[in-house]
């Protein structure tokens, strides 16, 4: 599993790091059934706060994308098989934007108003 974050960007840590998580999911290099690096592990590597860890790991699990169990740690749950699905999708609607000369906020701001 492959995260980065960067400590001057505005968002905070623990939302890259559970943003990275995902993005793993969605590429399918992360899948159902796969087990997380232990959160102390990948605090140490990333050199953060292992609670910054733990937030995003809990954020994954309230999102139903990842499992965690006491002594067992985290892993990729099944519902995260669908953000592969949807991933390609989105890529597809992406490179129809991009023809039709749809630059990426007006895109946004019509995936926004679709999902209200």
């Amino acid at each position: 599993m492959f995260v980065t974050i960067d400590p001057t960007r505005e968002e905070p840590l623990f939302a890259q790091v559970a943003s990275a998580v995902r993005l793993e999911m969605a590429e399918e290099r992360l899948r159902p059934g796969d087990r997380l690096p232990p959160a102390r592990d990948l605090a140490t590597s990333l050199d953060v706060n292992l609670h910054t860890v733990l937030r995003a790991y809990q954020d994954l699990r309230d999102e139903g994308l990842v499992e965690m169990r006491r002594g067992r740690g985290a892993s990729v749950s099944a519902a995260a098989g669908a953000l592969s699905e949807l991933n390609h999708e989105i890529t597809t609607l992406v490179a129809k934007a991009a023809a039709l000369h749809i630059d990426v906020d007006t895109l946004t701001s019509l995936v926004k108003e679709a999902a209200r």
